[in-house]
């Protein structure tokens, strides 16, 4: 089987920090930053970038779409 490897993009001028990307995700690849975004909101970013499996559940749980998930086969 093969190992899947994601990232995540966080469009952080629409996100408004209602945490729920980072509760949904199994790998804990997402947290809340220090730093607000233009409308006062903590946004999501990616914390650890060699954890994410690339499972997209941060974006299913998404209610704005801020999150845009890419998922890459590595070889084996």
């Amino acid at each position: 089987m093969a190992k899947i490897k994601g990232t995540v993009v966080v469009n952080t001028d629409r996100c408004k920090g209602c945490d729920l990307c980072v509760v949904a995700c199994p790998t804990s690849v997402l947290i809340l930053s220090r730093e607000v975004n233009a409308k006062g909101y903590h946004y999501a970013q990616v914390q650890k970038p060699d954890e994410c499996i690339g499972c997209a559940n941060c974006g299913y749980v998404c209610p704005d779409g801020c999150l845009t998930v890419y998922k890459v086969k590595l070889a084996n």
